[in-house]
């Protein structure tokens, strides 16, 4: 059976020092779990596409399924693969991903011994071209996957979401969203773009990622929104942490402003890619651009309330439809 939502990227293995609570040592994560966590808030027949050695815990694939998570697309590869992913956040939710041991030692707790030798993996691939063995394949994608009628791609090196796009728009995806890598989102690039952004329904970026892209030019987040349109994406969505997101229906040539959800924040790991997983599963759903986003926005607001990618689908029954319902009411045309 071909899922509805897809979600393709990077599975990893977190440790994280978060905001509050105990330090999460050796847990399933990585953007698209995330995203295909929160999008089971929503919607069913979620499907994950990724790469993980023998080393993987079997134990986190079953666990996927008990959440409606297909793993099928979940390919394991002979030997093991370096999946470490380390954060910590200050109480001002300030990220850093570098220095674990001092992090540890700044907390008084003791070192976990699997983070020996942990190299930041924007570190460790900073001058490498070449794929990421737990990048998935497209020789890897089963034929059903193919058939899905929704797919988010999160961030990958350029070549692979190329690839990607590539095998699904030859299949006839009618909705593709896409996350792009920060190492590409350079000045230099920027029309490498438009082999993305022709066709795709939505491109969504965080702030940092595109003003990166625009380092120098201008400080107009709409301005650069415009000039991206013009490649032939549907939708802009700039993601703005704390700030709530901004949407540019490219067509209609209509901004829209959703303040972020007021939420207690105890764990912001993977709060963007929440959001993109509730953005895809609205716009299944209705087609609309501004209550797609707004899907988004509560599904980051819930990823947040707790810790995991599984977190939003265990909140009090009907929380979620309500705050949907909430935020509706505070989106603003500009």
């Amino acid at each position: 059976m071909s899922p509805t939502l897809l979600f393709a990227g990077r599975l990893n293995r977190e440790y994280v020092l978060p905001v509050e609570g105990a330090p999460i040592l050796d847990r399933a994560g990585g953007s698209p779990l995330y995203a295909a966590g929160a999008a089971a808030i929503w919607e069913k027949e979620i499907a994950l596409l990724a790469r993980v050695g023998e080393d993987y815990p079997n134990r986190w694939l079953r666990n996927f399924t008990e959440y409606g998570i297909a793993s099928k697309g979940v390919q394991v590869i002979p030997g093991s693969l370096d999946l470490r992913s380390f954060r910590a956040y200050s109480e001002a939710r300030e990220l850093s991903r570098a220095n674990p041991v001092r992090h540890f030692a700044d907390r008084e707790l003791t070192f976990p011994k699997a983070l020996l030798g942990y190299c930041p993996p924007e570190k460790r691939e900073k001058f490498k071209t070449e794929r990421h063995p737990a990048t998935p394949l497209i020789t890897e994608i089963p034929p059903e996957y193919l058939e899905s009628k929704a797919l988010h791609i999160a961030p990958l090196d350029f070549k692979s979401q190329g690839q990607l796009l590539t095998a699904f728009r030859a299949a006839s995806a009618k909705i593709i969203t896409l996350d792009p890598s920060p190492r590409y989102m350079s000045p230099n690039r920027r029309h490498d773009l438009q082999l993305f952004l022709d066709g795709l329904t939505a491109f969504v970026p965080s702030e940092e990622e595109l003003r990166q892209l625009f380092w120098g030019e201008t400080h107009d987040l709409w301005e650069m929104a415009e000039e991206l349109g013009e490649f032939g994406c549907q939708f802009i969505i700039v993601k703005r942490g704390k700030e709530g997101q901004l949407l540019y229906d490219v067509n209609a040539k209509k901004r829209w402003e959703l303040p972020a959800y007021a939420s207690r924040v105890a764990d912001p790991t993977g709060a963007g890619d929440a959001f993109c997983g509730g953005f895809l599963a609205g716009f299944q759903q209705s087609e609309d651009p501004l209550r797609a986003a707004a899907h988004g926005n509560v599904s980051a607001s819930l990823s947040m309330e707790g810790s995991g990618p599984f977190y939003p689908t265990e909140v009090l029954p009907g929380l979620a439809q309500a705050r949907l319902d909430a935020m509706l009411d505070m989106i603003r045309e500009i």
